[in-house]
């Protein structure tokens, strides 16, 4: 798995968790609608740091949170 797929399933998993759609997070995040449909179909090859915190603003999660799951911690990334 890669690290931007790795970046998506956490993305719509927060979503789902959070009963919100990406548009919706779009809205929320001040992420442009076109934006936030190229990261999660993984037309972003590197999502910047900068949107990933406005993405954890709308959650009201850290970065920390963002990046502290299993997800993330137990697997060895292709690139």
């Amino acid at each position: 798995m890669s690290f931007n797929t790795a970046i998506i399933q956490r993305i719509l998993e927060l979503c789902d968790k959070n009963n919100i759609t990406p548009n919706r997070l779009a809205e929320l995040s001040a992420i442009p609608p076109t934006t936030m449909f190229n990261l999660i179909n993984g037309n972003v090859t590197n999502p910047s740091a900068k949107n990933i915190y406005k993405i954890c603003k709308v959650f009201k999660i850290s970065l920390k949170d963002f990046y502290n799951t299993d997800l993330f911690n137990n697997m060895d990334f292709d690139d």
